[in-house]
Parts: C-alpha cells; structure tokens; sequence
C-alpha cells in the first residue's frame, strides 16, 4: 500500500447525520488500522470532544483539532503544537463579533477542565445559547472579557444563521485582513453557523503536513477524506483526496474521488473500496 497516513474529518465524514459512529465506520477504521495505516482525527471540535470519538475508534495517534490550531496527545492531552490566535487582533475581534452575538473565547487549557470563556451577555445568538447550555461544564461565564485570558486563545467564534454569517463573513476578513483566518462552517450538531477567528496560517493541512513531515510521511503518502470547506486544502493536498457525498460542491471539486454520504456510510465505503484497494 502506498499510503501511510489517513486523515479523517470528524462531523460529516466519521459520524453520521445524528452524530453517531456506525458500526461499518467503526470495522472499516480498524481495517485500514490494521493494514497498517496511521488514522488521526483532523476536525474543527474541541479536543475534548474529539478525543471521545478517537477513543471509541480505537486510535491512538495525535488529534488535530480546532482546525490545526492545536495538535494534541490524546492520551495525556499534553499540546504538541499550537498556533494561538494574535494579541494583536484581540480587541479588533470581539468588536466585531459583538455585533452579531456575544464573543465566545476558545482557550488551551484541558487541564484545568476549561475550553471556552464567554461574557453573559443578552445578545448571545439562541443558537449559541442552546451550545453554551450543552457544553456549560467546560465554559466559563465572565462578565468581562475585554482583556485576553491568561491561556492561550485557539481562536474567537459566534453562533448564528449560515446566510447572515456568510454575509458577515467578508466584513470581518476585510478588517482583519492577513492577521487572521476566517471560517463559516456549519454546526451539524446544532443549529446554524459557526463563524472562527482563528491565525492566517492554522489550517488543517498546515499541522497534518508538520506531523506526517516529522514521522517522514510525504503528503503523496496521505490519504484525506472530509466534506465541509476547512477540508478542501487537505483533500486537494493529499495524495489521495476523497470527498464525502455530502460535502460541500468546492470540496468535490478538489477531490480525487467522490464517496457515498454519511448517511449511507460513505466513510467505510470509501476505505473498503477505494483505500484499502489502492
């Protein structure tokens, strides 16, 4: 096999439309395993949340989470690698986050049981607030955050309709300008968009390429398979590049082969049929 690595996006590839990992995905992820592939996570989550679908997949290997912000041990959850967000465009995005719903701050800090801070705020989107009430053991309302925390910021986002962020999205690339990445992806497991501030340089490719380099793995030997716009870098990188079948049309256009959904368990398809076979 020519490969040596697979990297797997989480929500929309991994799990299926209601979150779940299926039982195909689960064989199909310990074959590729078992035909010597090194499987990492490479996914937009938290590290940990993504940390328990890498456990219940049986991986062991490094978890790149927050969009390649971070790269992570999974067992120690030790940070092997991280590119915070700048200082320098700190104030500048909470001015602009504030006028859509209340700036929620994603920190490095596992360790002490902390992912996000936030401001209560009455503003907050109902989209974030139904977020914020489901992860609530691991946020931390403040009633200011207008100084930067002491930990280090993965990156600044806001919860609210897809088309408004969309929208907004430009206005606020255009003020930041190279200082920062900006994203809009959809939140499958809530409703609405997800709009991230995050640094220029984090992608997702940016830290899969810095680890694969490290264990002498060339991005010809990798396989990315993934559905959603922080995806299409590494797919179109890779040396073997597989879009979901419901992945954005800017993603199947990159990739070198187009599987089944993740409702028809596209994943275990395209590992059985495609990768396994290469």
């Amino acid at each position: 096999m020519p490969y040596q690595l697979l990297a797997l996006d989480v929500d929309g590839t991994v799990l299926d439309p209601e979150g779940q990992i299926r039982p195909a995905v689960q064989r199909a992820v310990a074959a590729a395993q078992a035909h010597g592939l090194q499987v990492m996570l490479c996914t937009g989550r938290r590290f940990r949340s993504a940390r328990t679908v890498a456990q219940s997949l049986g991986l062991t290997h490094p978890l790149i989470v927050h969009n390649g912000a971070l790269v992570k041990a999974l067992d120690s959850g030790q940070t092997l690698y991280h590119c915070y967000l700048s200082p320098d465009v700190y104030q500048a995005g909470l001015d602009l986050l504030s006028q859509v719903s209340s700036p929620m701050l994603y920190i490095d800090a596992f360790h002490d049981g902390i992912d996000i801070i936030t401001a209560s705020s009455d503003q907050t989107h109902p989209f974030q607030q139904a977020y914020l009430q489901a992860v609530q053991p691991h946020c931390q309302m403040v009633t200011d955050i207008s100084d930067p925390p002491l930990q280090g910021v993965v990156m600044m986002s806001i919860m609210a309709e897809e088309s408004r962020l969309q929208a907004f999205r430009s206005d606020v690339q255009a003020t930041l300008g190279s200082q920062a990445h900006v994203n809009v992806l959809a939140n499958k497991s809530y409703q609405g968009s997800i709009l991230e501030i995050l640094h220029p340089s984090v992608s997702k490719w940016q830290a899969l390429q810095q680890f694969a380099s490290q264990q002498g793995i060339a991005a010809s030997q990798i396989v990315a398979i993934g559905d959603d716009a922080n995806d299409l870098e590494m797919i179109r990188g890779a040396g073997l590049g597989i879009a979901m079948g419901n992945a954005i049309d800017a993603v199947k256009a990159v990739a070198d082969h187009v599987t089944l959904s993740n409702a028809e368990e596209g994943l275990a398809h395209a590992l059985e049929h495609i990768v396994l076979k290469t």
